[in-house]
């Protein structure tokens, strides 16, 4: 029998020692991220022991890079990033720009040459993903405004970043990179040519790909064959990532990123999603693995200053960049220490760039290690950052009133203006949340002028609704302040439209509070808390699954009806 089986080997000794360190920090409260890492770098050359193919696990991340960015593109929304974009677009050139250049201000003292800096300061400067996603979902911040506006800030992140993976191959000898595309051409038509195969990649994706993708996979679908649509939905991403890479000289991240974004537009965005999934998830464990093969660990030994300077980058010089950032668009203390926590960490983007860079001759192995080992001390002390967040701030408003002020300061938009008319000040409908079942029911109210007064937490959706003229006030309605503010006291009813239920009793009792009389109309998609809730008799409740099925039954039974 032949045992030059170094693929399986590989394989075998990444996944199964990513499984027990993974489990390991998972029990330890830890991202699994840190337990693929160890297990890369238990199997890696740095260490004693099985070592694996270092070449082919390479090869191997990279299927794991295509079928992550195909996972960032199948989630990225454009509406989701709109809406938060007055704060999230100039949060993270603030945030990345500053982080790349205290990450180049600690090279250029080691002695490094700029491209080399550069390189290092951009790996600092974008937050991971998972480890965020992570965050805000154990701790059910994920569909808050504070964590909106998180996730939209990373996503432009990401943006920016994929414009870095498109930019940097032709830079490199520019650079000082020994890896690049040599060319005698002028470095204005090097990248001209770079953005247009780029451009050319992107028509053909929206024009031929947007039409293409939903029609293969609404006949894949047909079949009604589970393995050809999740083959069909991983094909579509390595094949495009593949073929862009080969006929365009586009990166494999960004190809299989505007794969997921193309097939994000097709109905089957969200079984596509899902019959991924586990194959992303596998091949996203050997990514990190394969990562954590290239650190060295000695580098803690034997840089130990180096590597706290690097951790000081990642979580105070963003941090204080984040905070800044988010306290100058004047929202609260609380908000701004949320943003600094979330993107005080680096994870899979940082080693997409850093390998890139490896690749180009713009990193030193060095460089590499000093990432990782970072990379795992920031995501290991993520989860102490949120624990501390309400403790720090209680102590920073007792010795600041500076801080004090920050905690205090009103929300521009937390008051409705002295010129609305007196109809929406008495007897109106205060409606809090307005997102797609806000809209719809802002739009029936409108057309049979009843008046209304809106209570969202974003706040630029609050100044479009001022802008048409609606009324609407900033802030969370569980907040009794709000709610007085949108005159809850002389309304006729408060219509709670948003799916969070955690909140609602606050809002109640507020509502019942100032105004007894008042109707109340909830909606949930918990069943277990529409039985509380109609068990309590809080007012009338509406639960998405329920009305369906009566709209439905409706419809059939209409059918049947004696003509």
């Amino acid at each position: 029998m032949d045992h030059n089986i170094t693929l399986i080997s590989t394989i075998a000794a990444g996944f199964g020692l990513a499984l027990i360190f993974g489990f390991i920090a998972e029990r330890l409260k830890l991202s699994a991220l840190v337990g693929y890492l160890i297990a890369g770098i238990l199997i890696g050359p740095s260490t004693p022991g099985f070592i694996a193919d270092v070449g082919i696990a390479s090869q191997l991340s990279e299927i794991g890079v295509m079928l992550l960015m195909f996972g960032v593109g199948l989630h990225f929304s454009i509406e989701d990033l709109m809406a938060v974009k007055r704060i999230a677009i100039p949060g993270a050139v603030v945030q990345m720009t500053f982080a790349t250049i205290l990450g180049m201000c600690l090279t250029h003292w080691w002695g490094w040459t700029i491209g080399e800096g550069l390189i290092f300061g951009l790996s600092l400067s974008c937050a991971s993903t998972v480890v965020l996603l992570r965050a805000l979902e154990s701790r059910g911040m994920l569909d808050s405004m504070n964590g909106k506006i998180t996730v939209g800030w990373l996503v432009v992140e990401d943006l920016l970043t994929v414009l870095v993976l498109v930019l940097l191959p032709p830079l490199a000898s520019l650079l000082g990179g020994t890896n690049g595309e040599n060319s005698t051409d002028p470095l204005w038509q090097t990248i001209g040519i770079t953005l247009l195969q780029v451009a050319g990649f992107l028509v053909i994706m929206l024009v031929l790909g947007k039409r293409l993708l939903p029609w293969l996979l609404w006949h894949i679908a047909k079949t009604g064959s589970r393995e050809l649509f999740t083959l069909a939905v991983i094909s579509t991403a390595i094949g495009i990532a593949y073929g862009a890479s080969e006929l365009f000289s586009v990166s494999f991240a960004l190809g299989a990123f505007f794969a997921g974004m193309v097939m994000r537009e097709s109905e089957f965005s969200h079984r596509a999603a899902e019959e991924s999934l586990p194959l992303r998830d596998a091949f996203a464990v050997l990514f990190f693995v394969a990562v954590g093969m290239l650190f060295q660990p000695a580098v803690i030994l034997e840089q130990p200053l180096n590597v706290l300077a690097v951790v000081a980058v990642i979580v105070i010089g963003k941090s204080i960049a984040a905070m800044a950032i988010t306290l100058a668009f004047r929202y609260p203390l609380n908000t701004a220490l949320i943003v600094a926590a979330s993107l005080a960490q680096i994870g899979e983007f940082s080693f997409i760039l850093a390998g890139l860079g490896m690749a180009l001759g713009l990193l030193p192995a060095e460089g590499m290690s000093l990432i990782l080992a970072a990379a795992l001390i920031s995501i290991a002390i993520n989860p102490l950052l949120f624990t501390a967040i309400q403790p720090f701030k209680k102590w920073l408003v007792g010795v600041s009133k500076f801080a004090e002020e920050l905690e205090k300061r009103t929300d521009p938009f937390a008051e409705l203006p002295m010129s609305t008319e007196r109809k929406y000040l008495e007897g109106q409908v205060v409606l809090v949340g307005y997102g797609r079942v806000g809209k719809r029911i802002a739009k029936a109210l409108q057309q049979n002028d009843i008046p209304f007064v809106v209570a969202e937490e974003n706040r630029e959706i609050v100044e479009s609704l001022r802008k048409q003229g609606i009324p609407a006030v900033s802030g969370n309605a569980s907040e009794p302040s709000v709610l007085i503010q949108a005159h809850i006291a002389n309304a006729s009813m408060l219509v709670v439209a948003t799916p969070d239920t955690i909140d609602v009793r606050n809002m109640v009792n507020t509502a019942k509070l100032l105004r007894p009389e008042i109707h109340i109309v909830l909606r949930t998609h918990n069943e277990v808390e529409y039985g509380l809730l109609r068990e309590e008799q809080v007012g009338h409740v509406f639960f998405g699954e329920d009305e369906l099925a009566k709209g439905m039954c409706k419809f059939i039974l209409a059918q049947y009806a004696p003509k």
